[in-house]
């Protein structure tokens, strides 16, 4: 039968008693022979690099998920349109995309809260979180709970944050993925990054091996 990996409290120690803690997502365990996997891009939009990852998405006919900084979308609404009206799923991936572990609980909520403020004038209503730089606290696991966000951590991470060649890139996804993976990527990059020309090698190679792709609510709906 299968079933759904989720961590509680990953990187979360003493939890607090009474705290609901939220589901804490780094990959989906599914059945190799599913074939499920899903691209999440981190901390756009950007207003060229979002718009050229949504065209190749469309070329391909894959869907994705956006983790998207308030204050970003703020400085790009032409492009945070684009994404919204796009179809793909977005999330919430706070609104400065600051270090939640050096915040109390009340200015994660404001974190929360203002990007999905932000997001909501562009008619997106998240239901997914990803904490900046994957770090969270038990104040992000009870504010998530209460928001009814769950937590989206990822299983690959290309690094192309840290403007990795695209080879390296493609091949690090494709010496990896397997069914219910989360591949990390960015559609928001200082500098050169390879993720554009990693995509057009990484999405078509992954569809000709027998993958679709998801998104991670699909994913975890799918395998709940």
């Amino acid at each position: 039968m299968l079933f759904v990996t989720f961590v509680v409290l990953l990187f979360s120690q003493n939890t607090r008693a009474g705290a609901k803690a939220a589901n804490v997502y780094h990959k989906i365990e599914t059945d190799n022979s599913e074939k499920k996997i899903a691209l999440t891009f981190d901390d756009g939009p950007h207003p060229r690099i979002t718009r050229e990852i949504i065209s190749i998405l469309k070329e391909y006919g894959v869907t994705a998920t956006f983790f998207v900084i308030g204050q970003n979308a703020d400085n790009y609404p032409d492009t945070m349109k684009l994404l919204s009206e796009s179809g793909y799923e977005i999330g919430n991936h706070t609104y400065s995309h600051k270090n939640l572990k050096k915040m109390s609980e009340d200015e994660v909520v404001e974190e929360f809260r203002r990007c999905n403020e932000t997001l909501l004038k562009f008619g997106v209503e998240p239901n997914l979180m990803r904490p900046p730089e994957g770090f969270f606290t038990d104040d992000v696991i009870k504010v998530s709970s209460t928001m009814e966000y769950d937590i989206i951590l990822w299983s690959i991470d290309t690094r192309d944050w840290a403007h990795t060649p695209s080879e390296c890139i493609v091949k690090n996804v494709l010496e990896n993925a397997k069914s219910g993976d989360i591949i990390l990527m960015h559609d928001y990059l200082s500098g050169y990054g390879g993720t554009c020309e990693a995509l057009r090698i990484i999405i078509p190679e992954l569809a000709h091996r027998g993958f679709e792709f998801v998104t991670v609510s699909e994913l975890i709906g799918e395998n709940a």
